[in-house]
């Protein structure tokens, strides 16, 4: 009688105790999560996660591949291949697509509902669509915009409202480990003020093309981002950037607020958004000793902002222009981005384009 007194004093075996679990605390849980494969997977588990997955504030999306719009998925451009030299020329042409991550998902409960489409490929856009509550969304590309050769640094970050608002580019010609018996420091060979064969030998031209291809792949992002605002009003803060760290462009709370309000301009030639007249300051060093034991050859600092005073961003004060300009990058590159402020400015315009 002792034993069965026992045995119908414990607790039932099949009972699950995550259920006692509050609905905050899962939320919680799911938002420190964020990777949207896995908050897939979890709106599988069960009715209570697919009806609490919508609700996350915190996204993370993770492009895979980027195939072409007509192409097959079989010639979808991956990781594991040759990044394109030429992917600017290809970027207007394409679309961005998550591959794969949640064939066979759906609810095993009686509902037959999945939370994401039943697509072999999905779009950012197809992914969130369900999403009802996301505030910090991050998106990243499986490659950076513009190819460059091994060695070449490109580096961009650019803040958008319904057009640009700032952006500032770090560049340089090569960028390696420091010799270990290097005794020379080649800034002692220059006043600061950038030489002539800088314009001779083809360094100014190269430059402009760096700028330019970088205002291309920023604005290009900024378009395809236009859907995503438009269906999650709910959006704080907006990342887009790649695997690689080349580019990135975010967006705050008053900037996807004016995108919401205010039409933007789309660029007649293709699909991106269409980059306003603009001042530049450019400033340069021969080369650069950075932390960690690495040098920066060419380094080049350009920081562009719209030249209308109409213009998105333009009561942004200086202070806040420095901010964005220093914080822009990390690690060593921020070093970088400090030694080049320093430097001689020197201005030039853009027309837009």
């Amino acid at each position: 009688m002792q034993s069965k007194s026992r045995i119908h004093s414990d607790p039932p075996i099949c009972q699950d105790h995550f259920d006692r679990i509050p609905d905050t605390l899962v939320l919680l849980i799911f938002n420190k999560l964020a990777e949207v494969r896995s908050l897939g997977r979890c709106s599988a588990v069960s009715r209570r996660f697919n009806a609490l997955v919508p609700l996350v504030n915190d996204v993370y999306v993770k492009i895979d591949r980027v195939i072409t719009s007509d192409g097959d998925p079989d010639d979808a451009l991956n990781l594991s291949s040759p990044k394109p030299r030429n992917i600017i020329a290809h970027f207007l042409k394409l679309m961005f697509t998550i591959f794969k991550p949640f064939n066979n998902l759906q609810i095993s409960s009686g509902a037959n509902k999945p939370l994401l489409p039943q697509l072999s490929h999905h779009s950012p856009a197809q992914v969130l669509k369900n999403f009802t509550d996301i505030r910090n969304l991050r998106i990243e590309l499986p490659a950076g915009d513009v190819g460059m050769e091994d060695g070449v640094l490109l580096k961009w970050r650019a803040e958008f409202g319904s057009t640009l608002q700032n952006c500032v580019i770090l560049g340089g010609t090569r960028v390696d480990r420091k010799p270990a018996s290097s005794d020379h420091d080649p800034t002692l060979d220059d006043n600061g003020s950038i030489p002539e064969s800088f314009y001779t030998n083809g360094g100014l031209k190269l430059r402009v093309v760096w700028t330019i291809s970088s205002l291309i792949a920023a604005s290009t992002r900024h378009y395809l981002l236009r859907q995503i605002i438009k269906e999650h009003p709910t959006l704080k803060s907006l990342v887009l950037t790649d695997v690689d760290g080349q580019g990135t462009l975010s967006m705050g709370v008053e900037q996807l607020k004016e995108f919401a309000e205010k039409p933007f301009a789309v660029s007649a030639s293709s699909n991106r958004t269409q980059v306003p007249a603009s001042n530049m300051k450019l400033r340069y060093a021969p080369y650069l000793d950075l932390p960690e034991g690495m040098g920066l050859q060419g380094a080049t600092l350009v920081v562009i902002k719209p030249a209308s005073e109409g213009s998105s961003g333009s009561n942004c004060s200086k202070k806040e222009v420095d901010a964005f300009v220093t914080r822009a990058f990390d690690g060593p590159y921020r070093a970088a981005v400090k030694a080049l402020v320093k430097r001689r400015t020197y201005l030039l315009e853009m027309n837009g384009f």
